[in-house]
């Protein structure tokens, strides 16, 4: 595990030999009859595996991951989880409290955190940062990640951390892989299958091996599935395909020294109802070196070091997916490709005093270069894109200094505090003179041309004219949080104040919806948050409990102006006040009985324009009940958003924008879990079982297809029925 402040390094210490991905494979549909079958085979008794113990047996399908220590939440992305297990980061994030996830189609959607989206939310693998080139967001930084590859994910709430980059006004999340090293020559491997509704089938496979010296590690994914239909039995646009390798080689001399070198690659494509075109490429190609060192009972207790490499090479066309619709703005075949290429790196020192003091200090940087061109198809009317040059878009890049002090004041009293210093730069080599740049000839800004922004760097085909400029922006970052453990409860409570500086990132200045002008690219000004966040910790052997909110204040708050329907409106900055908070309870009612509830709300205001903050979540609740006899389990999950009526109509984020009021809604699922052995796990649900027909309020437009049912939002799937099985050896 990489780079965690202690008090969540506690926590998260429960190491494992390296684990594997996701696998798919499956039928178009899967009848409840034959889902049916399935559970009664599994749960018969004549099945029955050796008994598992109830004590501290975890739930086999999880609905609520619960908040661990202040603002933290860590939970298991392999475990089976209702709704059906996720596809990509962002589906994996929406179960837990606080979160949301901007629906686009049935896969690759952007993931909200207390209303706040885009690189206000910290996404990091495996200590690495990875970013889309995507101008329209298809490709955010979750949809490169398939969550069953990892071991642990983390989510630290709020600017409450500065280790781990600039920017992380409304939290970080952090992807992880277990390691320790082994005592003997052995071999572990670990395994899933699923197959679901709609063609959804998913297989995984992630072998580790090694010697007290030397160890290795190998795994894959692959998930699929066709277009789902919504509770009108109406098929989305949504079908995707999805594959994912890495493999990583260390070598351990001793206890308590790690070197390690992985590489990866990805691939796949996805159909979106929320645009003109889909994803048709999704390339992902990694490569990582790290070093940790060990000293313990030191005062230089811990060494880490880390160099990464991340590209993506996306396309996004109106031709592989779907047909080009004659009648719309986009009558030929067309493609956009565009790519980014990160390289990065850190460098940390644990400094340690006893049991008192703990200084966590290091720097860490990187820098991007984004690319695009455009075409059409081998043979189309267009020049194919790939034989076309690319061209330079963008270049960013940081590079900060930090520390973080834990200092345990009492036995029961500790203060946690960091600051961090970050200089950020940013390259623009596609500016115009004047605000609101058409380029094409004012096509990039026509409502018909979704997805096709980064075409006008396109070689020839610019009306535009060029100008590159830079910008360079100091972004001072820091927090303090007192912590206090009480003596007759097993309680905690936490106050924190967080302020955290964020440059405009690329989406804002050069995405689709951007004002791609000169003036815009030196106007926008960083966005500067200051935050309160207080809260309770409960947990003893029934019940574990949590409260937490927030308040902040956030100045020059970047708004992305769709202007009455015009697609190219630009980004502005005013004056806003956030608040919310997050709430959640496990009880053990029984030793068979369990029972979970979460609660989340979010609130945001202009202050500037005297109205709300667009796309902002409503208040939602879920309700969870178990019976859980250590060999198998019944479970429902019931989820509740309520009307959302705070809208800003007009004004959005770089994903989407406030299309109107929107109704509030239940869903009610069910899901089952047999325990064959300590090796096997089986585990089933059926989502949305009343086949309820419903949208999230944070949402895409929907770009009203030729073949498809025209909707507002982005509907949500029907009912949905999955089967999973999971192996362990």
């Amino acid at each position: 595990m990489s780079y965690l402040p202690l008090h969540v390094r506690a926590l998260a210490a429960t190491p494992s030999l390296p684990r594997a991905r996701h696998p798919a494979g499956a039928p178009s549909r899967l009848p409840l009859r034959r889902l049916s079958l399935a559970l009664f085979v599994a749960f018969s008794p004549a099945h029955a595996g050796e008994a598992i113990p109830l004590q501290n047996l975890a739930p086999i399908v999880v609905t609520a991951p619960m908040q661990d220590s202040p603002l933290t939440v860590i939970t298991d992305p392999k475990a089976p989880r209702q709704p059906v297990p996720a596809s990509d980061g962002a589906d994996f994030l929406k179960s837990i409290a606080g979160f949301s996830t901007i629906r686009k189609g049935g896969s690759n959607g952007d993931p909200v955190l207390r209303g706040m989206v885009g690189s206000r939310l910290n996404i990091l693998v495996d200590g690495g940062q990875i970013g889309g080139g995507c101008p329209s967001r298809m490709d955010p930084p979750t949809a490169y990640i398939s969550p069953q590859l990892y071991d642990r994910a983390i989510v630290i709430k709020g600017p409450q951390t500065v280790l781990y980059g600039p920017g992380n006004s409304a939290g970080t999340v952090l992807f992880e892989r277990d390691f320790k090293r082994y005592a003997a020559p052995g071999i572990s491997m670990e395994g899933s299958a699923l197959v679901g509704s709609a063609g959804r089938n998913d297989q995984m496979v992630d072998l580790r091996a090694g010697t007290p010296n030397v160890y290795m590690n190998i795994d894959a994914n692959h998930t699929h599935a066709q277009d789902y239909r919504d509770g009108d039995g109406h098929h989305v646009h949504s079908s995707w395909d999805r594959w994912n390798t890495d493999a990583a080689i260390g070598w351990t001399p001793d206890d308590n020294t790690r070197i390690e070198l992985s590489s990866g690659k990805g691939n796949g494509h996805a159909a979106y109802a929320f645009s003109s075109m889909d994803g048709a490429q999704f390339l992902h190609e990694s490569a990582g070196l790290k070093f940790e060192h060990e000293r313990p009972d030191t005062l230089l207790s811990r060494i880490e070091m880390q160099l990464y490499y991340n590209y993506t090479d996306h396309v996004m066309d109106n031709y592989t997916l779907r047909h080009p619709d004659p009648a719309s703005m986009m009558p030929l075949a067309m493609a956009s490709d565009v790519d980014r290429r990160t390289v990065g790196g850190r460098a940390a020192a644990t400094f340690t005093w006893g049991e008192a003091l703990s200084l966590v200090t290091g720097l860490d940087g990187s820098t991007s270069v984004n690319t695009s061109r455009m075409g059409g198809p081998a043979g189309g009317m267009l020049p194919d894109y790939r034989d076309q040059p690319r061209e330079r878009t963008a270049r960013m890049g940081s590079l900060g200094l930090f520390g973080e002090l834990t200092w345990n004041l009492a036995e029961r009293d500790r203060l946690i505090s960091g600051a961090r210093l970050d200089r950020a730069q940013v390259r623009g080599y596609d500016l115009t003179g004047a605000g609101n740049s058409q380029s094409m000839g004012g096509m990039s800004g026509m409502s018909g041309m979704n997805g096709m922004s980064g075409m006008s760097g396109m070689s020839g085909m610019s009306m535009a004219s060029n100008i590159d400029a830079s910008r360079s922006d100091t972004l001072p970052s820091g927090f303090v949080r007192y912590e206090h453990d009480f003596a007759a409860t097993p309680m905690t409570l936490y106050a924190g104040i967080g302020h955290v500086q964020r440059v405009p990132d690329y989406w804002e200045l050069f995405g689709r919806h951007a004002d791609k002008s000169l003036t815009s690219f030196r106007q926008l000004q960083a966005e500067k948050t200051t935050q309160l966040d207080i809260g309770l910790q409960y947990h003893d052997a029934h019940l574990q409990a949590w409260v937490s909110g927030y308040v902040g204040v956030v100045r020059d708050f970047i708004v992305m102006d769709y202007a009455s329907g015009a697609d190219t409106a630009g980004a502005n900055n005013v004056n806003a006040r956030t608040a919310g908070g997050e709430a959640g309870m496990a009880y053990t009612i029984s030793t068979r009985w369990k029972a979970d509830v979460t609660l989340a709300w979010a609130w945001g205001e202009n202050r500037s324009e005297h109205r709300p903050l667009p796309q902002m979540p409503p208040l939602e609740a879920r309700l969870g009940l178990v019976y859980d006899t250590g060999t198998w389990s019944l479970g429902s999950l019931w989820r509740i958003a309520s009307a959302q009526r705070r809208v800003a109509v007009g004004e959005g984020n770089i994903v989407g924008q406030d299309l109107g009021p929107s109704a509030g809604f239940g869903v009610f699922s069910l899901n089952g879990g047999y325990r064959v052995n300590r090796a096997l796990t089986l585990s089933a649900g059926i989502d949305n079982l009343f086949d309820k027909i419903y949208a999230e309020h944070v949402n895409a437009a929907n770009a009203g297809l030729v073949g498809y049912v025209n909707t507002v939002r982005v509907n949500e799937p029907g009912r949905t029925v999955w089967l999973k099985l999971d192996a362990k050896y």
